[in-house]
């Protein structure tokens, strides 16, 4: 999948946690366990380094690390994004051109963080990083982590970029989602898709073309059978997924912080023995009463077989 030529990915396509052994280190049998989970589970298409992903708190040497295992590994199944957000430019553009290199299909960036850019300061730098980057663009509005979001009006101008193909949508303002698939409709290649989840039904009856869920990789099956049953018109399907992808949601309100997202998807992942729950520093992974709540949601969606222990993903 080398190259630049933009194949329009529509259905569910999961953010990956980063599965670590360590505070710089991979969980090298974890991450392939988890590519294999999801890839046998029907996904569309892969996303590494994104806010599941832990990306901004890991050493850029991981992070490459990370891409070309993924890369390897995923061997042209599906396409793989890379996410580059960066509080530098150039080491956003250094991480996509090595994204290239190992055959990623697209590449993902958020506004930078820290400092807040106006809109037309985003403008600005989303038409300088293109310019740069060897692969297409999917912007990610996310802004409970960035304080900026691409507003409607910024999209429309970026839309004329030709290299910027979509939009990942993680605000959970299902007014913003909506006119930006209206948007989506000036290009025949430009897709936009849901990040929460639980609004993932939603998101598909307004038009969208898929979902980023998070959850999609602890059940991808739920996630891709619930977008192939919006597809078929199998409304009672739709809903009764979505209830269970709800269910499953609970698992992010488990903790205190903002961090609690990261912490119960990597926490069930250890449940269920795919990987390994290390949390890139300054974060931990949840103790013994946080624990057991996320297996009680688990246990309770039957997703808990008798053998598996809390200590399974750990070793």
């Amino acid at each position: 999948m080398k190259g630049s030529v933009w194949q329009p990915v529509e259905g569910i396509i999961p953010p990956l946690v980063t599965p670590l052994s360590g505070p710089d280190e991979l969980d090298h049998a974890g991450l392939e366990r988890l590519l294999e989970r999801v890839l046998q589970g029907g996904v569309h298409a892969v996303f590494i380094l994104g806010t599941s992903g832990e990306a901004p708190s890991l050493s850029y040497r991981l992070r490459r690390e990370l891409v070309r295992r993924v890369c390897q590994q995923v061997n042209g199944r599906v396409p793989v994004w890379v996410g580059i957000t960066d509080t530098a430019m150039a080491e956003a553009v250094a991480l996509g051109r090595l994204a290239a290199e190992a055959g990623a299909a697209a590449l993902v960036t958020a506004p930078p963080y820290y400092f807040p850019a106006g809109q037309p300061e985003l403008i600005h730098f989303i038409r300088l990083l293109v310019a740069e980057l060897p692969l297409p663009l999917i912007l990610y509005n996310m802004p409970q982590m960035t304080k900026v979001r691409f507003e409607p009006d910024t999209l429309a101008v970026l839309m004329e970029l030709e290299k910027v193909v979509g939009l990942k949508d993680s605000s959970g303002d299902l007014d913003y989602f909506r006119r930006a698939v209206e948007l989506a409709r000036r290009r025949a290649d430009w897709r936009v898709w849901m990040g929460p989840e639980e609004w993932l039904a939603e998101a598909l009856e307004l038009g969208g073309h898929g979902g980023v869920n998070g959850g999609a990789q602890i059940v991808p099956e739920w996630f891709v059978g619930l977008f192939e049953a919006h597809r078929k018109g199998d409304m009672p399907r739709v809903m009764e997924l979505r209830s269970r992808i709800r269910e499953l949601g609970r698992i992010y309100t488990v903790g205190r912080h903002a961090s609690a997202v990261v912490k119960g998807l990597k926490c069930a992942l250890a449940l269920l023995g795919v990987c390994r729950d290390d949390m890139a520093p300054p974060f931990e992974s949840f103790r013994a009463p946080e624990r057991e709540k996320v297996r009680a949601i688990l246990a309770g969606l039957g997703l808990l077989d008798a053998t598996v222990r809390a200590g399974s993903g750990q070793g």
